[in-house]
């Protein structure tokens, strides 16, 4: 089991807010930091200080840390053309010695594109297909040989394939709750399928799916990692787990759905459990208040030690 903390920064918070919690993760032991990749804050609240873009955020904590794993959960095909993104997650890759990981997405904020003058089409599944098969394509061309592509959507001629990643295979995340398309790309350009923000019996029902998608393919499930990505909110107690709560502007009644993770260490090892039962190999901690960082030590130094490996 791997264990990695996940953020949402375009809510308001810093490149210095985001490094605190890679550090965090670093100190303690988890095996990864994951952001989100937005340009807009969601809901009502003060969106400063303005957004940070993410691979120039993960570009620059490649720098700063030294062992966890980096990457986005996910990144939208709205944003970057594939070749650009296929360089640019390579160039991270050697910046940080071979520890990034790429979560790439149809995107679907459509008040975000329109606030920054993002084209937004509204069938995008053809992209993200096209814009796997172009960087997975390119990382996978052989050194000194060149990669051709001829899709719908884009082009490319004689591409130098450059540069190389550090990694034989860079680790590319797919997820959603598409009951077709997305588990089909799953097991076909995939290393990791990830399902957010849904009960256990919905994780069970995807995950079966997925598996039943790479049967299909004869490529054999075990070889597509499992991951859920889920709000966290860990607590000594009932008055911590308020405090912390009502800071991101809810309260545990309308927090505690049924999908999410909130409660004490113990009880968040309980519920790691039964994801890892149903076949989760990692899990993402999603904490949404980036100033808490004593939450992010909390979840490393009290509730790491009580979770499965």
């Amino acid at each position: 089991m791997e264990y990695c903390l996940f953020t949402e920064p375009q809510q308001g918070f810093s490149y210095d807010d985001q490094l605190a919690f890679a550090q965090s993760a670093e100190r303690h032991g988890l095996d990864g930091f994951f952001r989100s990749d937005h340009y807009l804050r969601m809901g009502e609240g003060d969106p400063r200080p303005g957004p940070t873009d993410a691979w120039t955020t993960l570009a620059g904590l490649a720098r700063e840390t030294s062992r966890i794993r980096l990457g986005t959960l996910v990144s939208s095909v709205t944003y970057r053309v594939p070749a650009i993104l296929a360089i640019q997650v390579a160039q991270i890759d050697a910046m940080s010695s071979g520890r990034v990981e790429l979560g790439l997405g149809t995107g679907w904020f459509e008040r975000e594109h329109t606030a920054y003058g993002i084209p937004f089409p509204a069938k995008r599944f053809d992209l993200l297909e096209e814009q796997l098969q172009v960087v997975t394509g390119l990382w996978a061309t052989p050194d000194a040989e060149t990669f051709t592509f001829h899709g719908t959507h884009y082009r490319l001629d004689d591409a130098p394939a450059l540069p190389r990643p550090v990694q034989s295979r860079v680790p590319v995340i797919v997820g959603g709750g598409g009951p077709k398309r997305t588990p089909a790309l799953a097991a076909r350009y995939a290393t990791e399928f990830n399902i957010g923000f849904v009960s256990e019996d919905v994780v069970a029902e995807k995950f079966a799916v997925v598996r039943a998608a790479c049967e299909s393919i004869d490529r054999d499930p075990a070889t597509l990692k499992l991951s859920v990505a889920l709000p966290t909110i860990v607590g000594a107690d009932d008055a911590e787990i308020a405090r912390r709560t009502a800071a991101i502007g809810q309260s545990r009644e309308r927090f505690d759905n049924g999908a999410n993770i909130i409660g004490t260490p113990e009880e968040v090892a309980a519920k790691v459990e039964r994801l890892r039962a149903l076949g989760a190999e990692r899990v993402y901690f999603q904490l949404m208040d980036l100033r808490d960082i004593d939450h992010a030590d909390q979840v490393g130094a009290e509730v790491l030690p009580l979770l499965p490996r």
